[in-house]
């Protein structure tokens, strides 16, 4: 019985560690090539000067960009991409996130819709590491 039990624990802990490494890789890999995709495809098609420039004549953006500049990096609560798609999937889930995806690209959400949505998800500092990180993508 105590053999059967120890054997079942083993397997358990097996098949974690293996859930956790898939979902730790994968999530690293899916931030990579989306993020890779989109600057690829904004830097070809020549819209990555548009969006600089829409960012730079919306006043709420650029109070945005000015929160960004003045944030204190070091204690923000994640600084990478791979780590942002990990707290967005933890936090908003990886359906909704799709669905957000999905009604941006019909149409059928705004600007401002996606960030009350991502507020209601995220704490305040999460937020302002998200902002930091698009800022990084798109100027640095």
């Amino acid at each position: 019985m105590n053999k059967s039990i120890l054997y079942l624990l083993i397997v358990v802990f097996l098949l974690g560690g293996i859930g956790y490494g898939v979902y730790y890789v994968g999530t690293n890999i899916a931030s990579k090539k989306i993020t890779d995709d989109l600057q690829a495809e904004l830097h070809n098609s020549g819209q990555l000067d548009e969006v600089r420039a829409y960012i730079e004549n919306d006043p709420a953006l650029q109070r945005y960009l000015e929160e960004v500049r003045q944030a204190d990096r070091d204690t923000l609560p994640f600084n990478t991409k791979e780590e942002a798609t990990r707290v967005l999937i933890r936090k908003v889930g990886i359906t909704d996130l799709l669905e957000m995806q999905s009604r941006v690209e019909r149409g059928q959400m705004s600007q401002q819709e996606i960030i009350n949505e991502l507020e209601s998800s995220l704490t305040e500092d999460e937020l302002l590491a998200l902002k930091v990180i698009a800022y990084k993508e798109l100027y640095e």
